[in-house]
């Protein structure tokens, strides 16, 4: 039987080789999506909204909206080192942004085993609530880092 791996302390032994990888998102970084918060079960980004990110209505993308949101779930679901990948999403939108607008997701692990994660992420232009997306996660076999364990 493999030996199971402490993941707390495993994301704070190597907590800045994880961040390194997790902050490495060429599409998040081409958005401007800028993270400011990486915990073990907890990762805030912000976004501000351009000109270009509008829809026909003038308000943001939600498509955009979804990839900072996608962006923080990808973030805390990866914080123990472990590679996972998103099973689903479901994402409501309540508000609309507006260019000019700084967006800010936070995420939080709300379970997870094995092999599954699960997690919430609110975007929020202040204190309010424009967006919530929850994510499932396969977390699979291999730590993206080494660990003495290899």
């Amino acid at each position: 039987m493999p030996k199971r791996i402490d993941e707390q302390a495993l994301h704070q032994q190597y907590y800045a080789e994880i961040r390194d990888k997790v902050t490495n998102d060429p599409y998040a970084e081409s958005l401007g999506i800028r993270l400011t918060k990486f915990e073990e079960t907890l990762a805030e980004a912000e976004l501000l909204v351009q000109d270009h990110m509008v829809n026909a209505y003038g308000t943001a993308h939600g498509a955009v909206i979804f990839a900072l949101a996608d962006h923080v779930l990808s973030v805390v679901s990866n914080a123990h080192g472990k590679a996972s990948v998103g099973l689903s999403t479901n994402a409501q939108f309540i508000q609309a942004a507006r260019p000019g607008d700084l967006l800010t997701a936070r995420a939080i692990e709300t379970k997870r085993n094995f092999r599954v994660g699960f997690y919430r992420a609110d975007v929020l232009r202040g204190d309010e609530i424009i967006a919530t997306v929850d994510g499932v996660s396969y977390r699979k076999d291999q730590y993206f880092v080494e660990t003495e364990e290899d």
